[in-house]
């Protein structure tokens, strides 16, 4: 969601992602009319922002993101007894999850993850696009062994094509065996043009985002870094 002036000074909501959700369940924005987020968001664009605010809503905005991709995982129903006595039918998660981040952004999204999970595993991935051709390449990928039998996170905060994912992604399919239902990809800010050509190819994959915009923070990973 962003803003807009019309011709007549009014200020209009415009809602990028009505269009490119529509029909797919498996699209997640959580920064759909939530204030909080939005701030988060407000925060991060600003070029005013110092690194070290920049840092803070960044890793505050991640960890939302994060949440709401833990609510995506299978759980199954548990029975216990509170300290005083009392029956309690829950909830409990259900182990099979690791991560995958795409580098060097997608580590930024890495301490959400420990301080959610504290013994899930995380594998890495290096992405490089050729100088000529910008055609992305693998250049580097350290994934557990056994990652065709996880549900896996893959992690990367910014997506204006969606081609680094999208090798990634058939690293994972065509590489390791790993089932496309089994791959939910956590962003921060997304293209709707990003989501299309994710969606058109893997129709099953399962993409939770903050917000949907045909503006995305590209320099999210400088920033974050200190080598903007």
């Amino acid at each position: 969601t962003y803003y807009k002036v019309n011709m007549s000074n009014e200020i209009q909501v415009v809602d990028d992602a009505g269009d490119v959700r529509k029909g797919r369940p498996n699209i997640i924005c959580i920064g759909t009319d939530n204030n909080c987020v939005q701030e988060l968001q407000t925060i991060i664009r600003n070029k005013q922002t110092s690194r070290s605010d920049f840092i803070f809503a960044s890793d505050r905005l991640i960890r939302l993101v994060v949440e709401e991709s833990l609510n995506q995982l299978p759980y199954q129903p548990k029975h216990v007894v509170t300290p005083y006595g009392y029956p309690y039918d829950g909830l409990c998660f259900i182990k099979g999850t690791c991560a995958v981040s795409v580098m060097r952004s997608g580590e930024a999204m890495e301490k959400a993850i420990r301080d959610c999970c504290r013994s899930l595993r995380i594998g890495k991935i290096l992405i490089h696009s050729d100088d000529d051709t910008h055609k992305p390449t693998v250049y580097y990928a350290n994934l557990p062994p056994d990652i065709n039998t996880r549900t896996v996170l893959l992690l990367y905060p910014i997506l204006r094509s969606g081609g680094a994912v999208l090798t990634a992604i058939r690293l994972l399919l065509e590489g390791h065996g790993v089932n496309p239902d089994k791959i939910i990809v956590l962003c921060l800010f997304v293209t709707s043009r990003s989501l299309d050509n994710i969606i058109n190819e893997y129709p099953n994959i399962c993409i939770i985002t903050s917000e949907i915009h045909d503006t995305v923070p590209t320099y999210f990973g400088q920033k974050y870094y200190g080598t903007d």
